[in-house]
């Protein structure tokens, strides 16, 4: 033993109480049953459903609902919709003219452009067209 060594054993026990600062954030825990778990998951295979919306509208993070549609569809519990085949954009007319505007007709709905919109927009525009 080293001279520097002292036979006496000393030592203090420290006590603490765990409090939370003001300026944490307070953290809600709360148990999903198996039934609201499942309504949840449910609902974002709807078509059309927006998961981040349909997970805030639960007070939950979005993490946590894709988690547990991962783990629904890796179970087999429920499978994803197919999707619906892209329905094909019909041109009611088609004319040649020159122009200093360009109509754009597809289905019921009229998109007219003149010269100097950017080509960038009109992609834009034509994009949203086809979604509605």
């Amino acid at each position: 033993m080293s001279a520097h060594m002292s036979d006496s054993k000393n030592f203090e026990v420290l006590t603490a109480e765990p409090v939370r600062l003001a300026h944490s954030p307070a953290r809600r825990v709360r148990t999903w049953s198996r039934e609201e778990k499942a309504g949840i998951v449910t609902e974002t295979f709807a078509p059309g459903a927006n998961v981040s919306a349909i997970a805030r509208s639960h007070g939950l993070d979005p993490s946590q609902v894709y988690a547990w549609r991962r783990k629904a569809l890796a179970s087999g519990m429920v499978a994803p919709l197919p999707e619906a085949p892209m329905k094909p954009v019909k041109f009611t007319r088609f004319d040649a003219a020159r122009s200093d505007m360009v109509e754009i007709v597809g289905g019921d709905v009229v998109v007219r452009a003149g010269s100097d919109v950017d080509p960038e927009y009109l992609t834009k525009v034509i994009r949203a067209v086809r979604a509605a």
